[in-house]
């Protein structure tokens, strides 16, 4: 399984517009083409950050839709007021212990491998962090992605509530310095959103 992540910096102001692009326009059109399994999209109302991610059964359907998916990703980044950034990604990981309900939020965790043994990183994932995450009290489903090429990793963890993420911000933390340290791994980035589009419908990958 593969996938494409589409962040924009955009707009607080333009959320609602872009959240209805994609739930009305993009949605319909990407889940028609061959291979798509589903999307979702992300969204911190705080600094209009917004993550619309893509999943597909084989890499080249992802890469055969960019054809028709990129002029839709222009139109979204002038709706919501910042350029698109992409990034195309090996689905490693995923796991989901129920399907989110409304209200639930992420919070995704941008790592860049030191080394070149991402097989034995996602071993770690799988066998050490994962189990740990599922039982923190609200959790819903985590995914690792990862580019082999460029070195990136991509962790998402889906909690219930606003409540139940804030919770476990400690917890989460202790868990993720623990694996990082074993995977060898640095942590460029952390952001939490609310889930406003959960349509991706991947399968269980652990």
């Amino acid at each position: 399984m593969y996938a494409r992540s589409i962040t924009i910096m955009g707009d607080p102001e333009r959320l609602d517009e872009g959240i209805a692009y994609v739930r009305d326009e993009v949605m319909p059109a990407i889940t028609a083409l061959d291979g798509c399994v589903g999307l979702s999209m992300l969204v911190d109302s705080g600094n209009g950050e917004c993550i619309v991610t893509s999943s597909w059964e084989t890499e080249e359907t992802m890469r055969a839709s960019d054809v028709h998916l990129a002029p839709m990703r222009r139109r979204g980044g002038e709706i919501m007021g910042g350029p698109p950034e992409v990034a195309e990604w090996e689905v490693a990981v995923m796991h989901r212990a129920h399907v989110a309900p409304a209200g639930s939020c992420c919070r995704v965790t941008w790592m860049r491998l030191n080394h070149t043994d991402v097989d034995r990183g996602i071993a770690i994932y799988r066998a050490a962090m994962l189990p740990e995450m599922e039982s923190i009290e609200g959790f819903c489903s985590a995914s690792l992605l990862v580019d082999r090429k460029a070195g990136r990793a991509c962790n998402t963890t889906t909690y219930d509530s606003r409540e139940a993420l804030e919770a476990s911000r400690e917890r989460s933390w202790t868990i993720r310095d623990a694996g990082i340290r074993d995977a060898g791994v640095d942590v460029l980035d952390v952001v939490e959103c609310d889930l406003a589009l959960a349509h991706l419908r991947l399968p269980e990958l652990v």
